[in-house]
């Protein structure tokens, strides 16, 4: 089955039906090129402080497995280029977090912005779903739990299957078994024009391709956000002082953990306390 591509303009309900079904899509001309430039050239530029392999995930050496031993990953992108918190304020991928998440939850929050950098010769990456992060939710309820995560992998440059577009399984998402396995033949890659976004559920099998090039890097982002009662991968309320997020939008500032997560329940308290009433 290939992957759907429609435009990012196009209507919110066929938009979230193909995610319904599928569990990802291409949304094209999700940023607009000047953004998608002015992110590139930022974070080539500071790719140049990280080496291949650096980032584990935490797993430590088993990490490489999975990230990649030329893969260059890094995060706090806020800091390098302020045109990061435009990319957050992005009404389309907001519309779709809203959709998937806000049954579940009051608010979510960013989950993961990194900078992902396939080099030459790389091969693929495992197969996985980032739901998994949070396996105690999960594999109780699988395949019937709550949506906890919805992800966007951001081309900055041309991406191509030769130099490592991310492979999915479309549907993968509503298999019955949690631990059906698994193959590379399974899978269909996301080429991607800069400025697309390949748009997924946490529930997809999905995983960076191979770079087959001996001399080309495949220059992407990825940007998640999780519902607001779990823990992030990324520490954002930590990575952004108040005085970074001077001036930005009340909905970055939620997004990036600088205001409290106060539950809909009126039996449950709230988390994360700093902005909530009467604190």
């Amino acid at each position: 089955m290939p992957i759907h591509r429609i435009s990012a303009s196009s209507d919110l309900e066929e938009i979230l039906g193909i995610l319904n079904e599928e569990g990802g899509l291409i949304l094209e001309g999700l940023y607009s090129a000047r953004l998608i430039d002015s992110m590139r050239d930022a974070i080539i530029l500071a790719s140049e402080k990280f080496k291949p392999g650096e980032a584990t995930q935490g797993l430590g050496a088993p990490g490489n497995d999975f990230v990649g031993e030329n893969t260059i990953r890094f995060s706090s992108i806020g800091k390098i280029t302020s045109d990061y918190f435009k990319m957050l304020d992005n009404e389309v991928f907001r519309s779709i977090a809203d959709a998937l998440l806000l049954p579940h939850c009051a608010s979510y929050w960013v989950n993961t912005a990194q900078a992902m950098l396939i080099g030459p010769n790389s091969e693929a990456q495992p197969l996985h779903r980032d739901c998994l992060n949070w396996p105690q939710v999960v594999v109780p309820s699988w395949p019937d739990g709550p949506e906890l995560t919805v992800s966007s992998m951001i081309a900055l440059e041309p991406i191509t299957e030769e130099i490592g577009a991310t492979r999915v399984i479309p549907g993968s998402h509503r298999w019955p078994d949690l631990g059906q396995r698994v193959h590379a033949d399974m899978t269909v890659g996301a080429e991607m024009g800069p400025g697309d976004a390949l748009v997924y559920t946490g529930k997809l099998v999905h995983g960076g391709g191979a770079n087959l090039t001996s001399d080309r890097w495949r220059r992407a982002m990825h940007l998640s956000y999780v519902v607001g009662w779990l823990t992030p991968e990324e520490s954002s309320p930590i990575d952004y002082s108040d005085e970074d997020l001077t001036g930005q939008s009340e909905d970055v500032k939620r997004v990036l953990g600088h205001r409290s997560y106060i539950s809909d329940s009126p039996s449950a308290g709230g988390l994360w306390l700093r902005h909530a009433k009467g604190i």
